[in-house]
């Protein structure tokens, strides 16, 4: 066998006259009686094959392809004959003469056929993943990928990082998803645990005077699945000593401009914007708004105050909030009955709306409010004609914004404001540092425990629940299109600092010394002041790809119902194992 002399797709017409040997599938077969051709495709694109009947033994040969058959071709480029080219492919004006053809294997016939996705639903392609990874899509994807992660290595080295792997098998440290535990076989009764994050190893790094680290790793969430998650997903994960918020972000500007320029050729403006969590969600209803389109949601309970219907729940603290839709008057009225039943499945009790249009203004609230009224509202809260005002009036203040937030979204995607071609990319910074669960009356860390305080910690008090929720984080995410592909934070490097967060959390001595002792005498060595950055890889692998799922870049992924088909995993494993481990099997 003659070693392959280039790829299919990488052939061009500085190839003519030249004698090249291929290898690949048969991706389509036309016998046309006096000629046969067949395109050969490989991962880099497809090349038409040309066989001549006066070549008899290749021609033979020809005759028994099928699609998916493995072959290997010799034979020489020629320029296609004039009114036969095919601008569709880069290889489209040239076609390779066999001489020689080798069948290396034949095909069963196939599930679903390759060159398309059309009534071939995703548990079948996943079951036949080794075919599917075949699809010119998916092999586009996962090459960009690995062209995305050069980059960020290539830009990280030149930075100076160090990239260091940490454990697969660690500690077991539920604070956030549950872990995922691996049975020990020596230590009956213990566990390790697949690492959520290697966030606890990367400040140990930075305090053994590794003060640049990243790796692009694989962490593992026990959570329920939905399109851009998996149990098992990779990160972009890098820590730095002696920072300060603004360096980390102008470094993760700097790399991730470098992605798209060089992947999409986008040159995107930087620094990035930059908005407050208290912003976010009072503009947006969200902490991760998507500011493609510029649709604020407004407090209107000054211009509602003295209205007859509002005003008691206004008087009583209550709130009235709402958003100007721009171009929003095309709704139609069974539209916007839908959109009433949405923001009560999510809580509230009604929506109220006023359109101003060429035909006059309309409203659901036409039988309390004169046209004269409805007039003036449209004029006190700035809407133009051709505008929707939709507006919710309620008590609880957290139930109008977080309606507001979702319906923001809903329109503005039916709208298609949501342009998939642009990349709006925000940081959104000064986060609580805790939270209180008031299902579990418990506060929590409102990312993890060893995120530095903006505060001075000795103003706030145990006793003073209220007073605990006002300390801001020094902590920081990105946000790309309204989802956030990564969050970080500047750590805490003192000792007694920890302890404090660990006592807000009402964390006792012995729990926090049982998790977290090694970290907390770590501290106790002179630890820099540090801090870092996770980034979800898929994710942004998938929003620079504009696949609507990140399974789509990964090679092996896993179903919503977190299965791998093609191997059929989880499985049931035999008592003797479960022995080994010391582990009796739970009889249903």
């Amino acid at each position: 066998m003659k070693q392959r002399s280039d790829y299919c797709g990488n052939l061009r017409e500085n190839s003519i006259g030249k004698e090249i040997t291929l290898y690949g599938w048969v991706n389509s077969y036309r016998n046309h009686g006096s000629l046969i051709f067949v395109d050969i495709r490989d991962r880099e694109g497809i090349l038409q094959l040309v066989f001549d009947p006066n070549n008899r033994k290749s021609f033979q040969i020809a005759t028994q392809l099928r699609n998916e058959y493995v072959i290997s071709v010799t034979g020489v480029i020629q320029r296609r004959p004039k009114g036969t080219c095919n601008n569709g492919i880069g290889t489209g004006t040239i076609e390779l003469l066999v001489d020689h053809i080798y069948i290396l294997n034949t095909s069963e016939n196939l599930p679903f056929p390759i060159a398309t996705q059309k009534n071939c639903s995703e548990e079948l392609r996943l079951k036949y993943r080794y075919l599917d990874l075949r699809r010119p899509q998916l092999q586009h994807n996962l090459i960009t990928r690995s062209k995305i992660s050069k980059i960020i290595r290539d830009f990280l080295h030149t930075e100076q990082f160090i990239e260091i792997e940490t454990p697969s098998l660690t500690k077991s440290t539920p604070e956030g998803a549950r872990d995922f535990l691996v049975p020990s076989r020596i230590y009956h009764g213990k566990f390790f645990a697949l690492p959520q994050s290697p966030q606890i190893f990367k400040q140990i790094l930075m305090i053994s005077g590794f003060d640049k680290y990243y790796q692009i790793v694989k962490c593992f969430r026990d959570e329920d699945l939905r399109s851009d998650r998996q149990i098992e997903f990779t990160q972009i994960d890098i820590e730095m000593s002696y920072i300060n918020e603004s360096i980390i972000m102008n470094l993760i500007e700097r790399m991730i401009s470098k992605i798209f320029k060089l992947i999409l050729n986008i040159d995107l403006e930087i620094p990035f914007k930059c908005m407050t969590y208290e912003d976010a969600i009072l503009k947006y209803g969200s902490e991760n708004p998507d500011i493609r389109f510029n649709m604020e949601i407004k407090n209107l309970s000054h211009e509602f105050k003295d209205s007859r219907i509002f005003s008691t729940i206004i008087s009583q603290g209550g709130t009235v909030q709402g958003l100007c839709i721009p171009n929003g008057a095309i709704l139609s009225k069974s539209t916007l009955k839908n959109i009433i039943e949405f923001v009560k499945m999510l809580g509230a009790k009604g929506l109220s709306w006023v359109k101003s249009s060429s035909k006059g203004i309309e409203s659901n609230l036409e039988k309390i409010f004169s046209k004269n009224e409805l007039s003036n509202i449209l004029l006190t809260c700035n809407v133009k004609q051709g505008d929707l005002l939709v507006f919710i009036a309620d008590g609880n203040k957290n139930t109008v914004i977080n309606c507001l937030g979702q319906l923001r979204l809903k329109i503005g995607n039916k709208l298609g404001m949501g342009n998939d071609k642009k990349f709006s990319f925000l940081w959104v910074v000064d986060f609580p540092l805790i939270t209180f669960n008031t299902d579990q009356n418990k506060f929590e860390s409102f990312h993890h425990p060893f995120t530095a305080p903006k505060n001075d910690l000795d103003l706030f008090s145990l006793k003073n629940q209220r007073n605990i929720g006002f300390i801001k984080s020094k902590s920081y995410d990105i946000i790309l299109n309204g989802i956030e592909i990564g969050g970080g934070s500047i750590r805490i490097n003192k000792n007694d600092v920890q302890r404090k967060i660990f006592d807000l959390l009402r964390i006792s001595y012995k729990d926090y010394k049982n998790k977290f002792g090694f970290l907390l005498d770590a501290l106790s060595y002179g630890a820099p002041p540090h801090g870092g950055i996770a980034l979800g890889f898929d994710r942004l692998c998938a929003l620079i790809l504009g696949t609507k799922s990140i399974r789509e870049v990964i090679a092996f992924p896993k179903t919503q119902n977190a299965i791998d088909l093609m191997v059929n995993a989880p499985n049931d494993v035999n008592d003797e194992q479960l022995l080994t481990l010391g582990i009796n099997r739970i009889m249903k």
